[in-house]
């Protein structure tokens, strides 16, 4: 089973406001998102929240997801990242977890066929990371192998997953793909306007 992680924790400071809530397509990012992945081969889908979490809570209560809070956030992603593979870790419900899913919240475009595809094709190749990739471009979301998860734990918070990713090439496997929603990253209200039209 692949487990969906959602990173959603900082302040949107640039933003101005939070971006899961932002509309889009007559609905929030964080509800897209979801949606998306729930018509997929996604086992679980985890949100972790850290900036204003319980308000965010309350606010995204009715998505069918499993709600994680970091309190860490301001040390960045991975540390998001770190508290949802310690959940799993310490989680024996269901069918084991062979790999997880990581996407970002201000990256509202994600496709459902793109994401079947990235998982029958890590259960194919046995590699450790999957990633999409657009006219040369790696975007999101990224697919890393529960081997990795000890790696992702220990890593420093001040680097990201970088380093995990750098020392796994061999171990990589890149999904072209023509969808150009995997580089879309919407951070601030000029990058909104720019992706997102009518709202």
């Amino acid at each position: 089973m692949i487990v969906a992680v959602i990173l959603s924790a900082g302040e949107s400071s640039r933003m101005g406001r939070p971006k899961a809530l932002l509309p889009i397509d007559g609905v929030r990012f964080v509800e897209k998102i979801v949606a998306a992945l729930e018509s997929t081969d996604i086992g679980n889908i985890i949100v972790v929240l850290g900036h204003s979490a319980e308000e965010m809570r309350q606010k995204i209560s009715d998505l069918p997801v499993t709600i994680l809070v970091n309190h860490d956030y301001k040390q960045g992603q991975l540390s998001s990242l770190q508290v949802a593979i310690r959940h799993l870790e310490s989680s024996s419900e269901g069918s084991p977890v062979d790999g997880i899913l990581v996407h970002l919240v201000d990256h509202p475009y994600i496709s459902a066929t793109l994401v079947d595809l990235m998982i029958d094709r890590f259960y194919e190749t046995k590699k450790l990371i999957v990633v999409p990739r657009f006219q040369g471009r790696r975007g999101h979301p990224v697919i890393f192998a529960r081997a990795l998860f000890p790696e992702l734990l220990a890593a420093g918070t001040d680097q990201g997953a970088k380093p995990v990713v750098h020392a796994h090439r061999d171990d990589t496997l890149e999904v072209d793909t023509e969808d150009e929603g995997v580089l879309i990253d919407i951070d601030t209200p000029e990058e909104y306007r720019l992706h997102v039209k009518g709202n």
